[in-house]
């Protein structure tokens, strides 16, 4: 991946003592903010092990520096893969050339290693999230080959015996499934691929290797450039385990040929590996979005069930709350299987579904509510959100939204809402034109805050 626009979007394992201490050291306290993990679903078969049950594996991209209360203790009950997000990719490990941080790539390995986990790295060769010392750089193309191989050697030589899978090369087509005209590209030609294989198998041979690209989930131009690619490197003997289909998705534009297009790819003797699934949609949610959202979930995760060679699905991050969607696309959102406050959607379920499982679904609410989120926070503030939503056959013509902070909070601005403070006590009414909240509706109002210490999250009233 990917955090750039889009049109469409054991046995080798160190002692559990150490993994931990590695685990542990410097965690960040702005994890302070997170939420008891919800009880609702606690008893249900974790999506791990029904995965597992099926030969399948069901990972998430995450941030290492949220590895710990509710986020850290989903990610590692639910999920036996994980993705980093963006600590493995270059600009991140080496920002000035020769000077490398390893420390949040570390920590989710380590982490990983200690919930007996796989992990996917991701990415080694792109043409997004470079250093800036490499785009901005004159290189010959000799000089351009041997600072990718070398880079190559070096992050999957460090990780060797760890890591189950690269994607080592990604997005490289068009929309049209011409080749992208990027630094890679234009220096090295189509064969930078080639190149970008070999070096990752002579660095690692156990860990299995990927091309990953997005739109290609259907059958189209640009999967079957990806097609006749991967095709032709095996016939040239050049190292290629598999393709990774990311599936940024739009809800009710799931493609119709997704299971063909896996099997296409398979049937050349190739893994296929979902790698970075959202279905995003308009917000706010409403009950009949989520419900659609439900059954597209279950239907990705029946195509990888249908076909032996596609290994699993990986959603790109688990919540809401940790979601890239809305930053990239105003005004779209709730993409992921759990909502910000870090409840089961009616997606998580369609993957049960999906994956064999049964669940105790929670009765349907009643009456309208409010839920309390934490979008951002940084050293000295953070960026909360409030949603009111009402259930079918509820409805609000205006409403106000109480709570008390727990630990001297201040808030400093609000959108969306008329808030005021005194003490502890926060009251926010809703602004002239979002008072209506229809049956199965809800409406969002935000606001910016100060901390210090810690944050907890307050309970939030209707009154």
């Amino acid at each position: 991946m990917s955090t750039s626009p889009r049109t469409s979007p054991g046995s080798r394992r160190p002692s559990l003592g150490a993994r931990l201490a590695a685990l542990f050291t410097g965690v960040s306290a702005v994890t302070a903010l997170l939420v008891a993990a919800p009880a609702a679903h606690a008893a249900d078969t974790p999506l791990r092990d029904l995965a597992a049950a099926k030969g399948k594996a069901i990972g998430t991209a995450v941030t290492g520096s949220k590895l710990t209360g509710t986020y850290g203790e989903l990610a590692g009950r639910e999920f036996n893969w994980l993705t980093p997000g963006n600590a493995m990719k270059w600009g991140s490990v080496e920002p000035s050339r020769g000077t490398f941080d390893w420390t949040e790539a570390d920590q989710i390995v380590d982490f990983a290693e200690a919930h007996d986990q796989d992990v996917r790295g991701h990415t080694l060769v792109w043409h997004s999230q470079n250093p800036s010392w490499l785009d901005n750089g004159t290189w010959t193309p000799a000089q351009l080959r041997r600072l990718m191989t070398d880079h190559i050697a070096l992050e999957v030589g460090r990780y060797k015996g760890r890591l189950a899978a690269w994607d080592v090369v990604n997005e490289p087509f068009n929309e049209d499934g011409t080749f992208r005209p990027t630094l890679w590209y234009n220096g090295l030609g189509a064969d930078y691929i080639a190149q970008a294989l070999t070096a990752a198998r002579a660095a690692d041979p156990a860990a299995k290797l990927y091309i990953n690209d997005y739109n290609v989930e259907g059958v189209n131009a640009k999967s079957t450039a990806l097609y006749n690619l991967v095709k032709d490197l095996k016939a040239r003997g050049v190292p290629i385990d598999g393709v990774g289909l990311q599936a940024h998705l739009i809800l009710g534009q799931v493609p119709s040929t997704f299971q063909q297009n896996i099997q296409r790819f398979a049937d050349l003797g190739l893994d296929v590996a979902v790698t970075e699934l959202d279905i995003r949609m308009q917000t706010p949610a409403t009950d009949a979005k989520l419900a659609q959202q439900r059954t597209e979930y279950e239907a990705v995760f029946k195509a990888c069930v249908a076909v032996s060679r596609c290994t699993g699905v990986t959603v790109w991050g688990f919540t809401d709350s940790d979601s890239w969607i809305p930053d990239t696309f105003p005004g779209e959102g709730a993409a992921t299987p759990y909502d910000a406050n870090y409840r089961p959607k009616p997606a998580y379920y369609g993957i049960v579904t999906a994956l064999g499982g049964t669940v105790t679904e929670p009765p349907p609410p009643t009456g309208c509510s409010a839920a309390y989120s934490v979008q951002s926070q940084w050293n000295t503030g953070f960026t909360g959100y409030v949603t009111i939503s009402c259930a079918a056959g509820s409805s609000l013509s205006s409403w106000r939204a109480n709570w008390t902070f727990g630990a001297g909070q201040r808030i400093s601005t609000a959108w969306n809402a008329v808030c005021t403070q005194t003490g502890a006590t926060v009251s926010c009414s809703n602004a002239s034109w979002n008072g209506s909240v229809p049956s199965g509706g809800s409406v969002m109002f935000g606001f910016n805050a100060s901390w210090s210490g810690s944050n907890p999250v307050p309970t939030v009233t209707l009154g």
